[in-house]
């Protein structure tokens, strides 16, 4: 017996807590665990596993494997459409998604976006009276870019589109491990099912930037945190991840019909602003809802009269989300202030409807569904 050799039975990541080792042709050991490998070495530990068979010489073959038993940090089944990881993956900020935006090719989707509202007759004439100033000529490839990105879905197979996803549960949620791209995770945080994909029609894998901005800033994140506690009282709970699209479809409308060009041209900019009045809008609708303790019944009105406000008066609501967030940096804001909502974490029951901003009122009495 002058050689040993050890062979892994199928692929690698098929192999979960056992492993067979041939020694020669003559002996076979079973059922040796993984971490006895790592702990010992592969020598030692088939040595304990042979009663006391030992070798004097250390072939290449096993030296080799035994570096790669060394490289393996852990296995795991997988279990869903991408198992989680021990190692979390890096998160992926605000600009570097957007960069991933403005280098792709979205040209199939530009093609379906229709940047402004078309008017005609008396609406036209009054909304060039009356109505906002339009938005200046240099902006309008980067009011476009948004409009296209909401058109765009969201691929599991894109790296970033999963990192994005990654980022929002990770910073939502405290957890500092990755979690699977489906599942029922995704429900906890208000989404309506465990693939997110099918709930952002609408809004598009803009609803998913927005979420990302939210999180990935230290003020706005304590205020997604307060907002996403008030989803979870027992008795004013509602979808948070689903209210949050429809605050970006909201953000959509005001941006198509031209409710947000003053702003945009007084600051030059485009996206920041349609950032920052997704997020007031947000901070607005949480305040109704805590105050005038709405409930997951009242969804269609409080997101309709919403829609109405914060087309009318954006700047009211961006002055209000600045008073917010300064006092956040000083230690004294906060939307929930002493209200508990520690109780039972709700479950977000299928039985209620939630009606969005775009979808008409149903007929039933029993409440509304967003989506």
């Amino acid at each position: 017996m002058d050689r040993l050799k050890v062979c892994l039975l199928g692929p690698l990541h098929h192999v979960t807590r056992t492993t067979v080792l041939w020694l020669s042709e003559e002996f076979l050991i079973t059922a040796l665990q993984i971490s006895a490998l790592k702990s010992y070495s592969v020598l030692q530990a088939l040595t304990a596993e042979a009663n006391g068979w030992t070798t004097a010489v250390v072939s290449t073959d096993v030296l080799r494997a035994q570096e790669e038993w060394e490289a393996v940090d852990n296995i795991q089944p997988e279990t869903g459409s991408q198992a989680s990881s021990d190692q979390p993956g890096q998160l992926i900020s605000f600009s570097e998604a957007l960069q991933h935006f403005q280098t792709a090719d979205l040209s199939s989707f530009k093609k379906r976006i229709q940047p402004t509202i078309r008017r005609t007759g008396l609406a036209a004439l009054r909304h060039c009276l009356f109505g906002p100033p339009k938005l200046h000529q240099g902006l309008r490839e980067e009011r476009d870019l948004v409009l296209t990105i909401a058109q765009c879905g969201l691929d599991s197979r894109d790296p970033v589109h999963g990192r994005v996803l990654q980022t929002i549960y990770r910073k939502l949620t405290g957890s500092k491990f990755d979690c699977a791209l489906h599942g029922d995770h995704w429900e906890d945080l208000g989404f309506q099912g465990a693939n997110p994909a099918t709930d952002l029609r609408g809004a598009g894998f803009l609803a998913l930037l927005h979420l990302l901005y939210l999180v990935m800033d230290s003020k706005t994140l304590l205020m997604a945190q307060e907002i996403l506690r008030l989803s979870r009282h027992h008795i004013q709970q509602f979808p948070f991840c689903l209210m949050s699209v429809n605050i970006t479809r909201i953000a959509i409308q005001a941006l198509r019909e031209e409710c947000l060009s003053r702003e945009c041209n007084r600051q030059q900019k485009v996206i920041p602003v349609v950032n920052n009045f997704y997020a007031a809008t947000f901070l607005h609708l949480a305040h109704i809802w805590r105050t005038q303790q709405k409930t997951i019944s009242d969804s269609g009105f409080v997101l309709k009269d919403l829609e109405v406000l914060a087309k009318k008066s954006p700047r009211r609501l961006l002055k209000t989300l600045e008073s917010y967030l300064a006092g956040v940096s000083k230690g004294q804001a906060s939307l929930l202030g002493a209200q508990k909502c520690c109780g039972p974490q709700a479950s977000h029951a299928k039985e209620v409807i939630f009606t969005g901003v775009c979808d008409p009122f149903p007929h039933s009495s029993e409440g509304t569904w967003m989506i």
